[in-house]
């Protein structure tokens, strides 16, 4: 089969910026937290995962034990909202040998990789070296979507193009429908300006934000 970069991608219009890598911990571990104080924040809080750990980028105007009480309260909900379907490379492999075993005849990838660099789509399947690489922006859908997101890399290993027969290996996932659905409003929420801050709110990338208008 002929190289091919394939997946349900987002629209052209949505340009998300470039970010550090999103990715999660092993289920049950507890990862280490780096509070940074940034004199650029004023009034909100960011909690994101970096690289194996979560990063707390916090107003610099705080005192230390209110830096602590604002990472923890945005710490424990990142911990809470991190799908346990597949958190690690290992796992997300595993998920897509089953899905593959499931729907399509047993095939497998040479690797499944959660990738930081997929900005225009949400995976892509390159058939010739049977790698598959997922956007780190989907670590936080629910486990459904991510599994319509797998398959569909997954049927790209046996027929490399958008073709009749692609889309009816891809249709083989009972919920491809809704999970298409919620992965376009995923996206238009993403290319959504972001409006007045609440006292807390989910980000757009896997990120928590939180005010810090008590202080």
């Amino acid at each position: 089969m002929a190289e091919h970069q394939s997946s349900s991608t987002l629209p052209t219009s949505v340009t998300p910026s470039v970010r550090p890598d999103r990715s999660a911990p092993e289920p049950g571990s507890r990862p280490q937290v780096e509070i940074r104080p940034s004199s650029r924040r004023r009034k909100t809080a960011t909690a994101f995962y970096e690289t194996g750990r979560i990063v707390v980028l916090v107003p610099g105007r705080l005192s230390a034990s209110q830096q602590q009480e604002l990472a923890d309260r945005l710490v424990g909900k990142l911990l809470r909202r991190v799908p346990r379907s597949a958190v690690s490379d290992e796992a997300l492999g595993a998920r897509a040998a089953c899905l593959g075993d499931r729907y399509l005849d047993g095939v497998r990838p040479r690797s499944v990789r959660w990738s930081s660099n997929q900005h225009r789509r949400w995976g892509s399947c390159t058939p010739s070296t049977g790698e598959i690489r997922i956007s780190s922006r989907l670590q936080i859908v629910p486990a459904w979507v991510l599994d319509s997101v797998l398959v569909h890399e997954l049927a790209h290993l046996l027929e490399a193009s958008h073709s009749p027969r692609f889309h009816a290996l891809a249709a083989r996932y009972p919920r491809l429908a809704e999970a298409d659905a919620y992965l376009l409003g995923y996206s238009l929420g993403m290319s959504a300006r972001p409006g007045s801050l609440g006292d807390e709110q989910d980000g757009d990338d896997g990120c928590l934000e939180a005010t810090s208008r008590a202080y």
